[in-house]
């Protein structure tokens, strides 16, 4: 028990004060004394002390606290995603971004602003739920095109990502250079820059993160057995096609939620899983969620970056992690190449 308390407490501890930097960091720098004071009183029901902090509440309670719950519950879902994508296929480099996932959410999101559906009542329904069946339908010709036999091959599953990913994305600019009204907003969203402030966005993306992530972390023992091979998951009583069609629609799920609300993050899912393997062990009752905790903090992170790298301008939180994430997929391609996974 010991094993585990210790990094949980560590990780937890790690996502407070990344929380607390987050909500700090900005054009009005709040110190952590003043953050921890508004929030308790605001939890109390207590009235600001003074016109300072009455300054602090606003700005803390309508922007940057909902902008960082946002962030934790995308990078969650992410790298919770990831995490299951690469222990389903047994593949190091299945990740949302990389297997079609993020660019099919991307393209369904993208329907769902052209076609003005976010000034609808069912805003916050219609855009994660279109994002999640195109994720869906791209996952699976992605997988189909890829599959030789039984098996699924590396090489195969990139190239099949990548081209897939490829004509989604054309798709999804035809549509961006024919919603010229929408052309920045969308394109900043494109880039992994969530254009929506406020505590609607949290609320829209929390039900479809908590019936992924809770779902996925229902099926971690599965995951375990899975494997081993086939054979072995019968024996043990585990309906096979069944328990890998969930997997693959509640990480779907995770991956068009984050998607919908945020716009194309990616690597997340090959970063975080991959370096905390190393640290909690493959199996994963243990490694997905410490991977949905470490993909938070880590997204929460790179949003500060991008908001002070060329402050007072903001960039898209999807280019830091891309250049975190690019090189170190080279350096994953390139091991993977010199011994199995």
């Amino acid at each position: 028990m010991h094993k585990l308390t210790r990094p949980t407490l560590l990780s937890f501890a790690a996502l407070a004060i990344a929380v607390l930097l987050s909500v700090g960091v900005g054009s009005v720098a709040i110190p952590p004394k003043e953050t921890l004071e508004v929030l308790w009183n605001t939890l109390q029901g207590t009235a600001p002390t003074s016109d300072i902090n009455h300054t602090y509440q606003i700005i803390l309670l309508t922007l940057r606290l909902p902008r960082t719950i946002l962030m934790i519950m995308t990078g969650a879902a992410l790298a919770g995603s990831g995490c299951a994508y690469q222990g389903l296929f047994q593949n190091p480099l299945a990740d949302p971004y990389l297997i079609g996932a993020a660019s099919g959410a991307g393209l369904g999101a993208i329907i769902s602003l052209t076609l003005g559906w976010p000034a609808s009542p069912f805003s916050y329904l219609a855009v994660p739920m279109t994002a999640f069946i195109s994720a869906l339908l791209t996952v699976f010709l992605v997988f189909q095109l890829a599959k030789v036999k039984k098996t699924l091959p590396v090489t195969n599953l990139i190239l099949a990502g990548v081209a897939v990913s490829s004509f989604v994305t054309a798709l999804t600019s035809f549509l961006l250079i024919n919603a010229s009204g929408e052309l920045r907003r969308a394109v900043v969203w494109l880039l992994g820059g969530s254009t929506m402030a406020g505590w609607k966005p949290v609320l829209g993306q929390l039900p479809y993160v908590l019936v992924g992530l809770i779902g996925l972390s229902a099926y971690a023992y599965k995951l375990n057995v899975l494997q081993f091979g086939d054979e072995q998951a019968l024996q043990l009583g585990i309906n096979v096609n069944r328990a890998r069609t969930r997997i693959v629609v509640f990480a779907t799920l995770s991956t068009a939620a984050a998607v919908a609300f945020t716009g194309v993050i990616g690597f997340v899912g090959l970063i975080i899983p991959h370096i905390l393997r190393r640290v909690t062990g493959g199996d994963m009752r243990r490694l997905l969620p410490f991977s949905m905790i470490g993909g938070a903090i880590f997204l929460v992170l790179a949003d500060v970056v991008a908001r002070v790298i060329v402050a007072p301008q903001e960039l898209p939180v999807g280019i830091i992690t891309s250049l975190c994430g690019a090189p170190f997929f080279l350096f994953i391609l390139r091991r993977s190449k010199e011994k199995d996974w």
